[in-house]
């Protein structure tokens, strides 16, 4: 039997490969003979980085970069030969152009992880506040990447701490804001932006192509943008809302009038992804969005190790309606049901009203465990879970 564990992140709990190895410990002592291919799952947040370069054998490279509110924090680059990454992610990335204009093109890609320097996980719930976080570790990441060779940089924008429209990863980069006197507002946090008057300067080194991995549709403002949709669960108060729109309106109509570019930009699927971090970088880079799991999913060949799979084993910390709507464990789970696997999803909370007839759904967490005992022992409830299901 060849079992196919492909497990996305338990959210505040456990790492993608980390329930790929819990699982994969369990299903070893409860079937000694059955062969295990691990393939850990990357939204574009935390993991991305280390995953997708652990798979194409690539190297992290460590870099000291301001965190969400300040202060140092330790976050990776990862650099994959371009030989080494799989046909249909180059074609996501257009590799082949780039070696085609120039054949002299750098050999290596970076793989930036948003999260790792302006994640929400690295702030206490008490210091979440969209009002005072910044993106300015993020573009010091990006210029990292950039003098460090690469030809083109992988950005994956999941599990941000922030709402600054990428004006501190901008501001890393060269761009200046400055009051009505002339005086710098740094960094360029929402709660400076009143007294913002003007943006001068420009980008200040000549960077490789940009692609931004991206699931999220939303656009920059309205009731489906990036402070109503994605503002709660970054501190941002409810009375806020309006106000932090109206802001943002203000600064990226200010942005696109500096870097030439329309006001309708704001409206793109996607550009309210991680509080307008992809409107900026677009705005003012020409940075493009890429289909965040699709991208994953050529990366890490998930397609053929699915076929070549008699079950499959997928889940997270959450599996709910929303799963099946084509990303993540969700996906997974319909692709091999599709091929005629034999699919089971192992969640930490499991609630999806409708799951597919045939796919076998576990909730790991015993009933009444509190969920601060659930997040800190899924690791355990997951091993007995898979144990008992095997």
């Amino acid at each position: 039997m060849r079992v196919l564990l492909a497990f996305d992140k338990f959210k505040d709990s456990l790492s993608a490969p980390a329930a790929c190895a819990a699982a994969a410990q369990a299903l070893r002592a409860a079937q000694p003979g059955w062969t295990l291919d691990l393939c850990p799952l990357a939204d574009g947040g935390e993991g991305f980085c280390e995953i997708l370069t652990a798979a194409t054998g690539g190297e992290l490279k460590n870099y000291s970069v301001t965190g969400p509110r300040g202060g140092k924090t330790v976050a990776a680059i990862g650099l994959v030969s371009l030989a080494k990454i799989p046909p249909a992610a180059r074609d996501f990335l257009r590799i082949s152009d780039l070696k085609s204009r120039n054949s002299d093109a750098p050999d290596h890609i970076a793989i930036i992880e948003m999260a790792a320097a302006s994640g929400l996980a690295l702030l206490p719930p008490e210091f979440r506040d969209p009002w005072q976080t910044t993106t300015v570790g993020t573009g010091e990441l990006i210029r990292a990447a950039t003098e460090a060779g690469a030809a083109a940089i992988l950005l994956g924008v999941g599990g941000s701490a922030t709402h600054d429209l990428g004006l501190g990863a901008l501001a890393s980069l060269g761009l200046e804001f400055l009051s009505a006197h002339g005086e710098p507002i740094a960094p360029p946090i929402p709660a400076r932006w009143t007294a913002l008057d003007r943006i001068a300067g420009g980008i200040a080194l000549s960077l490789p192509p940009i692609h931004i991995a991206c699931d999220v549709t939303n656009p920059l403002l309205g009731p489906r943008g990036a402070a109503a949709t994605y503002g709660p669960q970054k501190g941002l108060r409810p009375e806020d809302f309006a106000r932090l729109d109206h802001a943002s309106a203000r600064l990226a109509m200010m942005l696109g009038a500096h870097c030439g570019q329309p006001d309708a930009l704001m409206d793109v699927p996607g550009t309210g992804a991680a509080g307008g971090i992809s409107f900026g970088l677009m705005a003012a880079t020409g940075a493009n969005l890429l289909p965040g799991f699709d991208l994953v999913s050529a990366w890490l060949d998930l397609e053929a190790r699915l076929a070549a799979a008699d079950l499959v084993i997928t889940g997270e910390g959450r599996f709910d309606d929303s799963s099946l709507q084509g990303k993540g464990p969700g996906a997974v789970a319909a692709r091999g049901l599709a091929l005629g696997k034999k699919v089971h999803v192992f969640a930490g909370l499991a609630t999806a009203a409708h799951p597919p007839a045939n796919l076998a759904v576990h909730s790991i967490t015993p009933a009444g465990v509190p969920l601060e005992q659930a997040l800190g022992q899924a690791a355990q409830f997951l091993a007995a879970s898979v144990r008992a299901a095997f």
